[in-house]
């Protein structure tokens, strides 16, 4: 078939949201004719690469948002980069519209920004249409909002608010309804995409890992013996959890364990200030923000992976950790909570803050105390990245999903 990609983000060997893109891009031209909408700042990274490393079947588009845009470096998040997104959005549906008329295409998929609050005015060409996977209906239940610090709680209301306006925007409801089908990475996005009046919806995470990735991760050697590390890696925000793993550690008082954190962000004073109010400095490690290679090291030094956020819509960091035989500890919200299964990890409801540090500290405690179980999680977590999030059988998936379409037209 001739597909049409919507991939704002697409960068190779990147990940998070470029390398969703990039990755599905390259599946996708296993079997198809695959042409690329990108950004222009895209284009360099991409052409060195297929340079060396040509793939048969793919094309990319590479486009941008009228010539002062071109100056304008929105970053990775604030209303900057949504306003370019929203408007790239519209250049990306001129020039699909003018390549479908030269190409006709059999099937157009959005699959960068992963998010559901903003339109594809792809859906408005003659093709079925696949949209996503999408995420960002997720929200920590309303039970934490009290115990937050007033910037936290301004940041939730804004986040509440942006997605009401854009639930309402008539773009965003028509991307729904014209959806030949609607991914979402989590329940909790299905149900808003739902209420979209988007049919079907299947929940289908966004998330998945290399083989090269994988090789890398599963070489890791087992943590040391001795003391029992934690580690949580991720920004230093109020919704990442943080003071959930370290109220956690704390209550399960486990005599010569320690915590390390790696990453930076505006949480930091007050995450150390909790620190010393709990009395555990001398059992917790700050690293800062470290470079890829030195994360991995670190995760080589540690036993188990400690995320307790409270809306992801994915979270490569927990796969990256199940891939490296580690265990998981987070809760029972988002995206981590469909990676995690009781095999590989350890998912706690979090229906309060204070049931939530309990049922942490208690999966905290069982693991430190049990090597077996350790050990059994984390062959069960390798094995489960494996099969599961390994991009060439999510390739498979998205490859089998296109065939359906097609015939069932």
């Amino acid at each position: 078939m001739n597909v049409l990609l919507s991939a704002y983000a697409c960068q190779p060997a990147e990940g998070s949201e470029p390398g969703v893109g990039w990755n599905i891009a390259c599946e996708v031209a296993k079997s198809h004719q695959v042409w690329v909408l990108t950004r222009l700042n895209n284009q360099p990274a991409i052409a060195a690469y297929l340079s060396q490393n040509p793939i048969p079947n793919l094309n990319f588009v590479y486009l941008d948002v009228l010539g002062w845009t071109r100056r304008w470096k929105p970053g990775e998040a604030g209303k900057s980069v949504r306003i370019h997104y929203y408007l790239w959005q519209i250049r990306a549906f001129a020039a699909a519209r003018q390549l479908h008329r030269e190409i006709g295409f059999d099937l157009i998929h959005h699959v960068t920004y992963v998010q559901y609050s903003t339109p594809s005015f792809l859906a408005l060409l003659d093709a079925p249409f696949i949209w996503g996977p999408v995420g960002g209906g997720e929200s920590a239940p309303p039970t934490f909002r009290p115990t937050w610090a007033p910037s936290a709680k301004r940041y939730e209301t804004w986040r509440d608010l942006s997605r009401w306006v854009a639930e309402a925007d008539p773009f965003v409801r028509m991307t729904a309804r014209r959806s030949t089908i609607a991914l979402a990475t989590t329940e909790d996005t299905a149900d808003r995409l739902r209420q979209l009046k988007a049919a079907p919806v299947k929940v289908f995470g966004q998330c998945g890992l290399t083989a090269a990735e994988l090789q890398q991760l599963g070489s890791l050697p087992a943590p040391p013996a001795g003391v029992f590390r934690f580690l949580s890696i991720g920004r230093l925000l109020h919704w990442k959890g943080f003071d959930l793993g370290l109220a956690a550690f704390a209550k399960a008082q486990l005599e010569g364990a320690e915590y390390w954190i790696v990453g930076d962000g505006s949480e930091r004073s007050a995450l150390t200030a909790q620190i010393e109010t709990l009395g555990i400095g001398d059992r917790v490690k700050w690293l800062g923000k470290l470079s890829r290679k030195e994360t991995l090291e670190t995760l080589g030094d540690c036993h188990t992976l400690v995320h307790p956020s409270l809306h992801d819509s994915g979270g490569f960091v927990v796969l990256e950790a199940m891939a490296a035989g580690r265990p998981v500890i987070c809760l029972d919200l988002g995206g981590p909570a469909t990676q995690v299964t009781s095999d590989t990890g350890f998912k706690i409801a979090a229906p309060d803050r204070d049931r939530a540090i309990a049922g942490l500290a208690e999966a905290m405690t069982r693991l430190a105390q049990t090597p077996n179980l350790v050990w059994q999680m984390g062959a069960a977590g390798r094995v489960r990245s494996q099969t599961v999030y390994d991009w060439t059988a999510k390739g498979a998936f998205f490859r089998e999903l296109y065939e359906q379409i097609k015939n069932n037209r």
